[in-house]
């Protein structure tokens, strides 16, 4: 399957038995507190526009009440909007009836629970060909194909284990699995990975980018922890009280945080696991000189690349190989823990 875009214009959600009465006053100012206050509605989230990359991996992050889970439950509209739209391919799914929402669930969308939601009942394999039952697949073909994933995830020899004979980060494992049985476009992540141990939790993190290399799905990934973020997200909306407070690649907050909420953030970030080479590159004055660095490495990468080799220079190269720019591994080590003024221009 192909997977597309997720756009969520002007989304607004009042929790109470007349939340569309309040927003036109939220959108002309009333507040979270205020409104909760004279009217007893809670605002879940205020005038929300994102574009979720197709293919690529969005991360919603933010602290515990800023709105995130709430978000990408109108994704499969587990929770209905008090006004706005949430698109996927030119649909919106605020406005299906019930016959287009069921399918659209059945085979468009999959979801990973951050307490796993696997059924005890049922062993791995049973788990994991689940939503194949319902959507009617015959049995041999679920049951290849529910192999095939569970296989992927690491989890072959565990077939007819039972959730409880399993750990935290193998239960997650089936979780997933299960998710990509289905094969739908869209894999929505609500705190995957949060209640699993720091290790495990790096660990799922990589078989995610591993897979997410052939898959190429369109993932909502929902998290309280920036390095998470950071590390996984091809593109990240940070969350505040209901609202998004900045968007961008997790290089463009880290280097230009929009307010001084964002740079608390960020202010303990590892730059060199987030900045690339081709953001502190110096233009070519000549033929280049040094390794060659890929377009897109790290810095701490691109630092352990030329010490290992005993270089102090080096330059950047294109996807075609082709040199674009200069680098010395002192300018390297100085972006590593300084911002210079360089660093701010666009990648």
């Amino acid at each position: 399957m192909v997977s597309h875009a997720i756009e969520v214009r002007n989304l607004y959600k009042i929790f109470g038995p007349r939340g569309a009465d309040y927003v036109e006053a939220v959108r002309n100012g009333l507040g979270k507190a205020e409104l909760n206050q004279k009217y007893g509605h809670v605002l879940g989230l205020r005038d929300i526009n994102i574009s979720m990359p197709a293919g690529g991996i969005m991360v919603v992050m933010g602290l515990s009440g800023s709105g995130k889970s709430t978000l990408i439950r109108h994704i499969n509209r587990l929770i209905d909007p008090t006004a706005g739209e949430v698109l996927y391919d030119g649909v919106d799914v605020c406005r299906m009836n019930e016959r287009d929402l069921r399918e659209f669930r059945r085979h468009k969308t999959a979801m990973v629970f951050q307490k796993f939601a696997l059924l005890p009942h049922r062993t791995v394999l049973e788990n994991t060909v689940y939503g194949l039952e319902i959507q009617g697949i015959a049995g041999d073909v679920r049951e290849k194909r529910a192999r095939e994933w569970i296989a992927r995830v690491g989890l072959s020899g565990f077939e007819n284990h039972y959730p409880n004979q399993l750990s935290g980060g193998m239960q997650q494992r089936v979780g997933l699995a299960r998710a990509l049985t289905n094969d739908a476009d869209i894999l929505l992540m609500d705190e995957a990975y949060s209640a699993l141990d720091p290790l495990i939790r790096v660990d799922m993190q990589t078989v995610l980018l591993e897979l997410q290399k052939d898959l190429k799905k369109t993932v909502v990934f929902i998290t309280h922890d920036l390095d998470e973020a950071l590390r996984l997200g091809d593109k990240i909306a940070i969350l505040r009280d209901g609202m998004v407070v900045q968007q961008g690649t997790g290089q463009e907050i880290v280097l230009n945080p929009a307010d001084d909420y964002i740079t608390a953030f960020v202010k303990e970030v590892n730059r060199g696991r987030v900045v690339h080479v081709e953001t502190i590159m110096e233009p070519l004055t000549g033929d280049p000189v040094g390794m060659p660095i890929a377009r897109g490495t790290v810095l701490e990468a691109a630092a352990r690349a030329l010490t290992g080799a005993q270089q102090t220079a080096g330059h950047v190269v294109d996807e075609a190989n082709r040199p674009i720019g200069a680098l010395s591994l002192s300018g390297i080590i100085a972006a590593m823990v300084t911002s210079a003024d360089h660093e701010t221009k666009a990648a």
